[in-house]
């Protein structure tokens, strides 16, 4: 695929010698092109990719005695480490998940320029602290969006159990680290009263949410449905059967309905279904088998919460799938770096995972935006805002 004039470094235009066929020379004159020329363009990297800049401040001693050195230009913040460069490094570190070391080869191996592992992890430590504000931002936004899909997971710290909570939206991600996994963690992502919907699983750390407010995910609730199939009693046996054929039900119609496009056909499609649930369960709560009893009684004590898809599904999915995707970055980097090493390591990675993600969303290149932030904060002035 060919790029746009404006990326061309250099053109080099070739004419042909002699005929291939009689093989006569062409004079210099006869150099008029028969059509447009084919075209084939090289992509190639410099030997020295990183330009390094020495900057000398001269001292001069006036007639009055007075010695006086000159000051570095506006835009240069007096590191050895330009914006560009530095947002390089925060986003290998976040977007690639290399490790310090790596990120260290790299610099070295490929670009030219010397670094340690001291020098990287300070230079992602700046990219933290220039979009702190942005996630600041970011993080209260949250609280005020008409639909969040929520989901945590383990982290570590120096080896201690830590939980990432994520929300997300079809623009926002918001990343928050917390040594809980209870309620008050939900809270301080989603907020006391969130403004819209949030879907999540039956997860116990999110009942603060009304469930008029609150779509359980039913890609987990049909996992449960098999759990139920799978215990050793025929009675629960039968009844997981029967749930996993609701949950495909429920399923085929959401399907119908992202072609057709019509509410109140997949309210009605879904009714019958929702009738013979309700029937299958009631009894199931009022009996014996204390497990499946309590089951049964959680999903019709939470029963709004099960159906908001099928009363807003322009607005809200039945699944938490774009919470469970949105979080697997950090799956994937604990699976690498096994956590964090520090408090302010804990900070620097929610605040980049968090930029990282909303700059995927709105098709944003996460280097451009780190460059710009970090060039913000050399001058003193706010990094980009990510809610424009």
């Amino acid at each position: 695929m060919l790029v746009g004039a404006d990326r061309v470094d250099e053109t080099v235009e070739h004419w042909p010698v002699r005929c291939r066929r009689c093989e006569r020379v062409f004079a210099m004159g006869e150099r008029a092109a028969a059509g447009e020329p084919r075209r084939l363009q090289v992509a190639e990297l410099p030997s020295l990719a990183v330009m390094i800049t020495e900057h000398r401040l001269h001292r001069v001693v006036c007639s009055c005695g007075t010695s006086t050195c000159a000051r570095l230009p506006v835009g240069v913040s007096g590191q050895a480490f330009g914006p560009r460069l530095q947002a390089a490094v925060a986003t290998l570190a976040t977007r690639q998940r290399l490790s310090r070391r790596q990120i260290v080869e790299v610099l070295n191996g490929m670009f030219g320029c010397p670094v340690s592992v001291g020098t990287v992890d300070a230079i992602i430590g700046r990219a933290a602290d220039a979009v702190a504000g942005p996630y600041a931002e970011l993080r209260d936004q949250l609280h005020r969006e008409p639909v969040v899909y929520a989901d945590e997971t383990s982290w570590a710290l120096a080896g201690k159990q830590q939980w990432i909570w994520g929300g997300f939206t079809d623009k926002l991600a918001v990343i928050q680290i917390n040594p809980s996994r209870g309620q008050q963690a939900a809270k301080q992502l989603l907020g006391e009263d969130p403004a819209g919907i949030v879907c999540t699983d039956r997860f116990g750390g999110y009942n603060h949410i009304p469930d008029e407010r609150r779509q359980v995910c039913w890609a987990h609730l049909k996992r449960d449905f098999q759990a139920v199939s799978e215990r050793p009693l025929p009675a629960d046996q039968k009844l997981g059967r029967q749930m996993l054929k609701i949950a495909k039900t429920v399923f085929a119609a959401y399907n119908d309905y992202r072609e057709h496009e019509d509410p109140g056909r997949l309210a009605a499609d879904l009714e019958p279904t929702k009738t013979r649930m309700r029937k299958l369960l009631e009894p199931v709560s009022r009996g014996r088998r204390a497990k499946t009893a309590g089951f049964a009684a959680d999903l019709l004590q939470r029963w709004p919460s099960l159906w908001l898809f099928a009363d807003h599904p322009n607005l809200v999915s039945p699944t938490n799938n774009t919470a469970e995707r949105g979080l697997r970055p950090a799956v994937i980097k604990h699976k690498l770096c096994f956590g964090s090493h520090s408090d302010r390591g804990l900070r620097a990675t929610e605040r980049l995972l968090t930029i990282d993600g909303t700059c995927h969303r709105q098709h944003r290149s996460i280097l451009t935006y780190l460059a710009d932030a970090l060039t913000a904060s050399t001058t003193g002035q706010p990094a980009p805002s990510l809610l424009s």
